[in-house]
């Protein structure tokens, strides 16, 4: 990891795109190197684009497959709700069509959990999880302990009935609010360009519209509550490994989150990778591919 802020960050997208129909509709993603997978899970508003830097680092070793949900990325874009139920169905066929086991799931944000969903429901097809800033860790009591605190307004507006869609449509907030607030790196035109290409029809914007609503805050949205409740039973006494890869300040994992985990589970290792904010893979990524390979290493996972 010595001097890994130094190194190159490429910008654009050398790799194979594939296509596997799931529900009637295509998921994209790339498929590279060979050995036991580990699964790639992006999480809002990116796609498989996220992992460019940090794949290099594993297909000497592992076959790494890097999917676009379901309405994001190059995937089709289809009239669906974009829940987070519907999105772990979506990830779960996908993992089933393409015959995967002795998985390792490497999950950002969003995909954390979606990853974690399928672990619980697939405990005997998963050897290791990986964290990158990972969102639903648990359940948020209410908004006094959400995180970041900064951004609860910026959420209960995307979460207004009202307001939210057309803020959203109107604005795609996140892809554009970026490179202000939450990489902590200027990313190059091209790079900004890419993570643009799913979201420039208004109209495609509902997934990342989606994912904030079903943040289960209060009690609500119900379903996403007891499916979390529900997976946390098994992540908590699971004795896999598990690693967080978390930055300073960081967003969606600060000291309480890291407090969390150490408390709540078994055989946790936590990796800082230095400053950074939410999107590590953009921010410091030659760090965490030579950790995570350095950690299945360890773990006796990967060779």
């Amino acid at each position: 990891m010595t001097n890994s802020r130094e190194l190159p960050i490429r910008g654009d997208f050398p790799f194979t795109g594939h296509y596997l129909e799931v529900n009637g509709n295509r998921l994209h993603y790339i498929d590279e190197g060979s050995g036991d997978p580990i699964v790639f899970l992006h999480g809002n508003p990116t796609w498989s684009y996220d992992w460019r830097n940090i794949i290099p680092y594993l297909t000497p070793t592992a076959r790494c497959i890097a999917v676009d949900l379901i309405g994001m990325g190059r995937s089709d874009k289809p009239d669906i709700g974009y829940t987070y139920l519907e999105h772990v169905d979506y990830i779960t066929k996908f993992i089933e069509q393409l015959g995967l086991k002795n998985m390792v799931l490497v999950g950002h944000d969003w995909g954390t959990p979606i990853g974690l969903q399928y672990a619980a429901a697939h405990p005997d097809k998963v050897k290791a999880v990986v964290m990158i800033e990972p969102q639903v860790l648990k359940p948020f009591a209410d908004w006094s302990s959400f995180s970041p605190p900064e951004a609860a307004g910026l959420f209960q507006k995307l979460r207004d009935p009202e307001q939210g869609w057309p803020f959203m449509r109107d604005n795609s907030v996140f892809i554009e609010g970026m490179t202000q607030t939450i990489i902590s790196r200027t990313i190059t035109e091209e790079e900004h360009d890419y993570f643009r290409e799913p979201f420039r029809d208004p109209g495609s914007r509902k997934p990342m519209w989606v994912f904030p609503n079903q943040l289960p805050i209060a009690g609500q949205p119900a379903e996403v509550v007891q499916a979390v409740e529900e997976r946390n039973s098994w992540f908590t006494a699971t004795p896999i490994p598990k690693l967080l890869f978390y930055a300073t300040p960081g967003c969606n994992v600060r000291e309480p989150e890291l407090a969390w985990c150490r408390s709540n589970l078994t055989n946790f290792n936590a990796c800082s990778i230095g400053e950074g904010f939410h999107y590590l893979m953009e921010e410091n990524p030659h760090a965490i591919g030579q950790e995570l390979l350095r950690w299945l290493q360890s773990v006796h996972i990967s060779a």
